[in-house]
């Protein structure tokens, strides 16, 4: 038997969906496909789209909390709600492994249960500021509010990417660069 990775595929998958939230449920599922969920998901519901955005909007205020006790006594409630619990699987003959959900779930309960076990996960086994917005969007002026999940082996990553991380050194350096007025 193995343990699926929850923690940080699922946490991802959550980022990703927040960051660039698909058109339609189609999307969404894609989406789930190219994190590596390869379950059939229940037959399609009007509510999934609204369901599933709304997943990501609890998920969210997790990842905004910052006081570690508020953001854990947030997830608890959420894992409470998300009926997650362990079960013993073997769907498509790959070997026996742990879900944290039953077969023939909406896709929103679905992504509830993955999402809210892996950000447990995620956050005991990395630690819990290891989820957070990019800090680009804390420099004035620049909107990014991305989401930032930390992976890294040292634990300091803080921007969403590269690309945010050179603007917020760019800015960084001309604020040091800048004449000092009276001078």
């Amino acid at each position: 038997m193995h343990l699926n990775p929850y923690g940080e595929y699922a946490v991802l998958l959550a980022a990703s969906l927040a960051n660039d939230w698909p058109c339609d449920r189609a999307g969404v599922v894609d989406r789930a496909r190219s994190f590596g969920m390869r379950m059939a998901f229940a037959s399609a519901r009007s509510t999934d789209y609204a369901g599933v955005r709304s997943v990501i909007d609890r998920w969210l205020a997790i990842v905004d909390e910052e006081i570690p006790d508020q953001r854990a006594a947030l997830l608890n409630q959420y894992l409470a709600e998300a009926s997650a619990y362990p079960r013993l699987t073997n769907h498509d003959a790959e070997g026996w492994h742990l879900h944290y959900r039953d077969l023939d779930q909406t896709l929103p309960h679905v992504l509830d249960a993955v999402i809210s076990v892996g950000t447990a996960l995620h956050l005991t086994t990395r630690g819990m500021n290891r989820l957070t917005r990019c800090a680009a969007g804390k420099d004035p002026g620049d909107p990014c509010r991305n989401i930032v999940v930390d992976v890294t082996r040292n634990g300091r990553q803080r921007y969403c990417s590269v690309r945010c991380a050179n603007r917020a050194a760019v800015r960084r350096h001309r604020v040091r660069r800048a004449p000092t007025p009276g001078k």
